[in-house]
């Protein structure tokens, strides 16, 4: 006799997918039978906790942005995780109080540095919506941005460069105290190089490899819960080990990675007489073909996968779903955006036993005649190296876009050489030729690296969605809409046989784990509501 009940498969076992399955099996629904199926060797996805010379440190999701009414929060407080023996990443908070050095060995005052990044924050805070307290100075300034492009778009990007531009027009040259640059840097060029470390700061926020290339007006719908941020001590990894600690042995299945998903439109199913275990897979609408050959067949699929797993499902030459997903699923993920952030550790030798300060880094330009060539390009587009915390003698830097993807194809020497010709370049005592590396001798070594590598691994091809210019928050709504849905007009044809979770699927906490959980809950109890009205034969 062939069972009644339903079978649920999860794709993936990351935050979206092991919240999904949390609330399903803990619902105590005798409708269905679940299993999740992880195509990597570990649970977590894009949480991976990890230790780095006796640090625990984050590979993937660092921060709970804003504690305040966090799901991600709330569990860390009930698991006991936000204190730790181990020392870990950020275990201080966000450090304050950066010293800003110029290529070159130039230490730029405050008076400098604050103006510019108190303008690029007011021009983000007026972006995003928030309240500006600036006694009509930036108010100023907007009033000279243009809103829209010739294609009637406008982009986070254009609008700040239109916003430094502005700022010049109206600032007045004597208002810098005769200051007019210093060594081969003029103060106009110091300026928009501020401005640009704020961007490259910015960039890692987003995940976009261009501020350009991001919607302007998708960010006023973004959503951060309120207080402070932190890091968990005992690693977010806890958090997704505490939602999967209550699945029993065997529902999480590691190493199956699915490479396709076939699924019915049709309101005849191919009948047949296959039954295992009682379950009857010739009527199933769905079939998920693994990577090994096996099939596995269900009634209903949460896929949870990333939107860059997505993007190359739809590519040319390759479909991940039989029949394709129709032309607005397909539209909304091939505009919306999707990029690679990537992390760099690294140790200090043991002979620099001075602390080290959060150092933020102004460079030349990529194509400038003036950039020093010890300084390689990669490192001229992020923005910071701290330690990650006070006394830690392991320091961080953020990469993304086409940096982030270049360090992934570097040796360990070849990152620590670049950032030891940085940095030394930046400590050292003012250049005094044009081949001057380290005119104090106060050079900085590293001895040991660790970097991630979002953008190559199969299973994730990238870090986190964001809104692309072309693109709007309307398609996180449609990409998470579900195939077919419960209004379909064919009643024949099984409901719900797709749906989608994960962040880029939710319109105001997409790109943190906080919509990776809630996609996943949204997912569950729109299972969970259907089976509860559902009347079956």
């Amino acid at each position: 006799m062939v069972s009644k009940k339903a079978r649920i498969v999860i794709i993936g076992a990351g935050m979206a997918g092991l919240t999904a399955a949390n609330k399903l099996y803990t619902s105590g629904n005798q409708d269905f039978e679940l299993s999740v199926v992880e195509g990597g060797t570990r649970i977590g996805g894009r949480v991976n906790s990890s230790e780095f010379c006796g640090d625990r440190i984050e590979q993937g999701a660092t921060w709970i942005h804003g504690i305040e009414g966090s799901p991600v929060h709330k569990i860390a407080q009930h698991t006991n995780s936000l204190q730790a023996h181990q020392p870990w990443e950020c275990m201080d908070g966000i450090p304050e109080d950066p010293v800003t050095i110029a290529e070159g060995g130039h230490e730029l005052h405050p008076s400098l540095v604050d103006p510019i990044s108190t303008l690029f924050k007011n021009l983000m805070d007026f972006i995003q919506g928030h309240e500006i307290d600036d006694n009509g100075f930036v108010s100023e300034i907007v009033k000279r941005c243009e809103l829209r492009d010739e294609k009637n778009n406008v982009s986070v990007g254009s609008f700040l460069r239109q916003g430094l531009q502005a700022y010049w027009s109206v600032v007045k040259d004597d208002e810098s105290g005769g200051f007019k640059g210093v060594g081969k840097w003029k103060k106009k060029a110091l300026e928009e190089a501020i401005f640009a470390m704020n961007e490259s700061i910015q960039r890692t926020f987003t995940s976009a490899d261009d501020l350009c290339s991001l919607d302007y007006n998708a960010e006023s719908e973004y959503v951060m819960f309120p207080g402070e941020e932190i890091t968990i001590a005992r690693g977010y990894s806890s958090v997704v080990e505490y939602l999967a600690s209550v699945l029993p042995m065997g529902m999480i299945q590691l190493g199956r990675k699915v490479e396709k998903i076939e699924w019915r439109i049709g309101s005849d199913g191919p009948g047949g007489v296959h039954v295992e275990n009682g379950y009857d897979y010739d009527n199933s609408p769905v079939k998920l073909h693994f990577s090994d050959g096996a099939i596995l067949a269900a009634d209903h699929v949460i896929v949870t996968v990333s939107l860059g797993v997505l993007k190359k499902g739809i590519s040319d030459g390759f479909s991940m779903f039989t029949p394709p997903l129709p032309s607005s699923k397909t539209g909304a993920i091939s505009r919306l955006g999707y990029g690679v952030v990537n992390k760099v550790f690294l140790r200090r030798n043991p002979d620099n036993t001075e602390k080290f300060p959060l150092l933020q880094m102004v460079f030349h330009p990529q194509d400038s005649e003036l950039r020093h060539p010890n300084i390689p390009n990669w490192m001229r587009k992020t923005s910071f190296l701290t330690p990650i915390y006070t006394t830690s003698r392991v320091v961080l830097s953020w990469f993304t876009g086409q940096e982030a993807l270049e360090i992934e194809s570097l040796t360990d020497e070849e990152i620590a050489n670049g950032f030891t010709s940085t940095v030394s370049n930046l400590l050292s005592k003012p250049e005094t030729t044009q081949n001057s590396c380290n005119g104090s001798g106060n050079q900085v070594k590293f001895d040991k690296v660790l970097r991630t590598r979002w953008g190559t691994n199969p299973l994730f091809m990238g870090s986190y969605s964001y809104v692309a210019v072309g693109s709007s928050i309307d398609d996180m709504d449609t990409l998470a809409e579900p195939l077919p849905g419960n209004s379909h007009l064919d009643t024949s044809i099984p409901p719900l046989q797709i749906l989608f979770a994960g962040e880029a699927t939710h319109r105001t906490h997409y790109s943190t784990t906080h919509g990776a959980y809630f996609s996943g809950l949204r997912e569950a109890n729109r299972l969970l509501k259907h089976y509860n009205n559902y009347i079956g034969v």
